[in-house]
């Protein structure tokens, strides 16, 4: 029998995630509710087997292997597994520079 991990949501993806269906809702809400169901499903569904999804590339070329991402297209929800946890640590659009991203939140921090 695996392992079981409870998935938690650090103040930084709940933000993500609330501008991603913020944005979406101001097209079409029910657009927004989807994307807000899958993106919570696929999250809540790592707490076996986190480690099945890939370091984040970006990441690990820079020598940093602890964090893993769950590609849900066109997103990508980075987080990192401790002994009992999974912490969703970001929610960051596919289509834009994850580096960037990364780095500018280190510097605001």
């Amino acid at each position: 029998m695996s392992a079981s991990y409870s998935v938690l949501w650090t103040e930084v993806a709940e933000r993500d995630l609330r501008e991603i269906i913020t944005f979406i809702a101001g097209d079409k809400v029910p657009n927004a509710l989807h994307v807000l169901e899958n993106i919570r499903d696929k999250a809540s569904a790592l707490y076996a087997f986190p480690d099945r999804s890939r370091v984040v590339p970006e990441l690990h070329s820079n020598g940093i292997f602890i964090y893993r991402e769950l590609i849900i297209s066109p997103w990508r929800l980075l987080y990192r597994i401790t002994e009992s946890n999974v912490y969703i640590t970001a929610v960051l659009d596919s289509r834009r520079n994850v580096e960037e991203i990364l780095l500018q939140r280190l510097i605001q921090s």
